[in-house]
């Protein structure tokens, strides 16, 4: 493995996502879609400080973010959901706008403000129907549509700009973003990667970068993103250019955070799903979380006002 990172799971996740670091409890939450669980695991430094804690659920969890005054509010493949403790029940907030049979809820975050926004995947993966949603004390809107898999959703430091991602479509957008009310605006390709090589599988001999998958963005305006299938990390300068890449200890990492004390360990979720059992027997660490530390801080995340 990489000896940038180290693992800090024991126990695999089928698709790991939506990490986020809890500063008042100094615990790394995250999902396993297919596993239809949430995880959590309290972390010193670079280590764990015991096992994972999983809550297991009836329905795949897209993402998660904590609650102000405490709770996780759940984007479900039924609607959106609101916990006021671990494991606790579960009062639902919103319906799911779509039909739960070929669509559910992915990648998703709260803004500043305190809104909690998610996005959707289109299961059959052959047409744009995935679209973003925003859901604040008045219910859910949509913002945005047009894609297949919804992913790397992130604002700027200021958060006067947007990004959200399609991955099926190897692209990464920027948006302008009205604080006050949530619009999205003047919509602008961000990053573009090359298509995924026709007939590419895990050990061919044709090149493959990835495709873009979660992200975050650190105090500096640089754009993190984890390049699904492409063993690798990409940090994105405000205007799109890569600026660094960081090999991962897998090939299919999903989605990186920041977190511990100085927001300057650089956390990232990974999937073993349907992944070949000759990739797996050479990256049995597929399905894990990792550390690594950083030299430029992370943003907090943000709390959903219920």
């Amino acid at each position: 493995m990489n000896t940038l990172w180290t693992r800090i799971t024991s126990e695999p996740d089928a698709l790991g996502e939506s990490p986020f670091w809890h500063p008042q409890e100094q615990r790394l939450y995250w999902v396993d879609i297919p596993g239809r669980r949430v995880a959590r695991v309290q972390v010193d430094g670079l280590q764990a400080q015991g096992a994972a804690e999983y809550w297991s659920l009836s329905e795949e969890p897209g993402c998660i973010a904590p609650v102000l005054g405490g709770g996780l509010v759940l984007a479900l493949r039924s609607g959106i959901y609101l916990a006021r403790a671990w494991g606790g029940p579960l009062h639902k907030l919103a319906d799911a706008p779509y039909d739960t049979g070929k669509l559910r809820f992915n990648d998703g975050k709260c803004d500043a403000q305190g809104r909690f926004w998610a996005g959707s995947l289109y299961e059959p993966k052959d047409q744009a129907l995935g679209a973003l949603y925003m859901l604040d004390g008045q219910g859910l809107h949509r913002r945005m549509d047009g894609v297949t898999t919804a992913n790397g959703l992130a604002w700027s430091p200021d958060g006067r700009t947007a990004y959200w991602a399609d991955t099926a479509a190897h692209q990464v957008c920027a948006f302008d973003f009205d604080t006050a009310t949530g619009q999205l605006s003047g919509k602008r390709l961000f990053h573009q990667q090359p298509p995924k090589p026709s007939g590419w599988v895990w050990g061919s001999a044709t090149p493959y970068g990835g495709r873009p998958d979660g992200a975050a963005v650190d105090a500096e305006g640089g754009y993190w993103s984890a390049q699904y299938e492409g063993q690798r990390l990409l940090r994105l300068s405000p205007t799109g250019q890569v600026l660094a890449e960081w090999q991962t200890p897998v090939v299919c990492p999903t989605m990186p955070c920041f977190g511990g004390p100085d927001l300057k360990t650089l956390f990232i979720t990974t999937s073993r799903q349907g992944r070949s059992a000759q990739e797996l027997a050479q990256y049995p660490d597929a399905g894990g979380v990792f550390a690594m530390r950083v030299d430029v801080p992370g943003l907090p995340v943000m709390c959903f006002q219920a």
